[in-house]
């Protein structure tokens, strides 16, 4: 994982573990309330006081029916009604005695089977209107409450799996209107505002992006302000530096037009006129070709690999035949070892011609130009240095051929820096190299 990426955790992946959680949760909250239920059940409800009191109050209520009705023992039809009607209730009759089972069920035990003293307790005597029966009553109503116990524990079960849903769709709501409103902010123009939403899935990686976007606005901002503030620094410096030509050649000019008194006065006139008008073209060139450079987004490099120093030695030995030829001396220092480069040789070539006008203009012509190339940490480089004149030690008022340098270098993929302390200058080109 490179730097800057997050290992992400799919947000499917999250809302699936929630939902298992859940019903896990849910799940085991319906098993405790289950057993507690039923713990409570047998230990309360179904302790014998409490069975011994609810047979009691049946056996009374079907005492009163049978005397009531006056029902027969015989009539199994009538107490069959009664049971019907009461939820839970088995009863057993028998004649005198128990020689005979008259009648055994219940709304819910239809056809209850034998009797069972340890089930359904001991046999009471009841008067019906033909004489005297024994009759068993057995309470099943803890059903029911098991029943009410599975209702309510299955009902809860179901609120903690929505609880737990609810809590994970709200955090995830919640993050969701933090990214908006971040989002929102910067849209509305607050772009130191990072745009952040912790944790590992898609809206953290989300909001990492939309940081990224804000970043590069502000980046993009920024280098258009540095332009706009170049450019105009370039148009100003240009004005200037035209001006002071032109009003010169518009003095020469008027003189001569003013008629002067001898030929070689006209001549020399018109000479510095001429040198001026040559000043003017040198600085119209040198701003178009800055603009021709500077007005394009991207440069249209014709990229090559190269062997490096063969390169440097054709660019360097054409650089100082011509430093020659204008009376100045280089002198060189070539870099050890061999490697292969990545370049446009037109464009890096007019890096060095950029800076051999660079020289010709500002470099001091008795002392010599310096041209050293190192090679090491996957990067050559080329120090070329010059002494600066002292009628010339002004700074470069436009600076064109050295912005120039810059675009061009930065476009390959390296990088161009210049020192001036006064006394001497330096230019540092760097490429990328590969060893060979």
């Amino acid at each position: 994982m490179t730097e800057g990426q997050k290992q992400t955790r799919s947000l499917r992946v999250q809302v699936l573990e929630a939902a298992l959680l859940a019903l896990a949760a849910g799940a085991l909250l319906f098993l405790a309330l289950t057993r507690l239920g039923g713990f409570l059940i047998q230990e309360r409800y179904m302790s014998p006081e409490n069975v011994n009191r609810r047979k009691a109050q049946i056996f009374s209520e079907f005492s009163s029916f049978v005397s009531s009705q006056g029902v027969s023992g015989r009539d199994t039809a009538a107490v069959a009604r009664w049971t019907a009607s009461h939820d839970y209730v088995t009863i057993f009759l028998f004649s005198t005695g128990r020689e005979q089972q008259l009648y055994s069920g219940g709304r819910l035990t239809p056809g209850a089977g034998g009797y069972d003293p340890q089930l359904h307790g001991r046999l009471y005597p009841i008067r019906f209107a033909d004489g005297v029966y024994q009759v068993a009553i057995g309470d099943n109503s803890q059903l029911r409450q098991r029943q009410l116990v599975n209702i309510v524990s299955f009902a809860l079960a179901g609120v903690c799996i929505l609880l737990i849903l609810l809590w994970y769709t709200g955090r995830l709501t919640r993050r969701i209107i933090a990214l908006s409103r971040e989002a929102s902010a910067v849209s509305a123009g607050d772009l130191e505002r990072s745009i952040e939403a912790p944790g590992g899935d898609e809206l953290s990686v989300l909001a990492d992006s939309m940081d990224e976007m804000r970043r590069s606005v502000i980046e993009r901002m920024g280098n258009e302000k540095r332009a706009w503030e170049a450019n105009t620094e370039l148009i100003t410096a240009i004005s200037h530096d035209i001006r002071t030509p032109m009003t010169a050649m518009i003095g020469y000019l008027g003189l001569l037009c003013g008629g002067a008194e001898d030929e070689a006065t006209r001549a020399q006139l018109a000479s510095s006129a001429y040198v001026k008008a040559m000043e003017l073209k040198d600085l119209t060139d040198q701003l178009f070709r800055y603009f021709l450079v500077y007005g394009k987004a991207e440069l249209d490099l014709s990229l090559e690999r190269m062997d490096a120093r063969l390169l440097l030695e054709q660019l360097l030995g054409e650089m100082e035949f011509d430093l020659a030829d204008a009376g100045y001396t280089m002198r060189r220092a070539d870099f050890e070892g061999e490697c292969m480069i990545t370049v446009d040789p037109l464009f890096l070539k007019r890096v060095l011609d950029n800076l051999q006008s660079n020289i010709r203009k500002y470099a001091d012509p008795d002392k010599p130009v310096e041209a050293v190339s190192a090679l090491g940490g996957g990067s050559l480089t080329l120090r070329v240095s010059n002494g600066v004149a002292e009628l010339r030690t002004r700074k470069d008022s436009t600076k064109i051929g050295l912005r120039t340098c810059e675009k061009i270098m930065t476009a390959l993929g390296g990088s161009f820096h210049v020192e001036n302390d006064g006394e001497t200058f330096t230019a540092e080109l760097t490429l990328p190299a590969e060893m060979a």
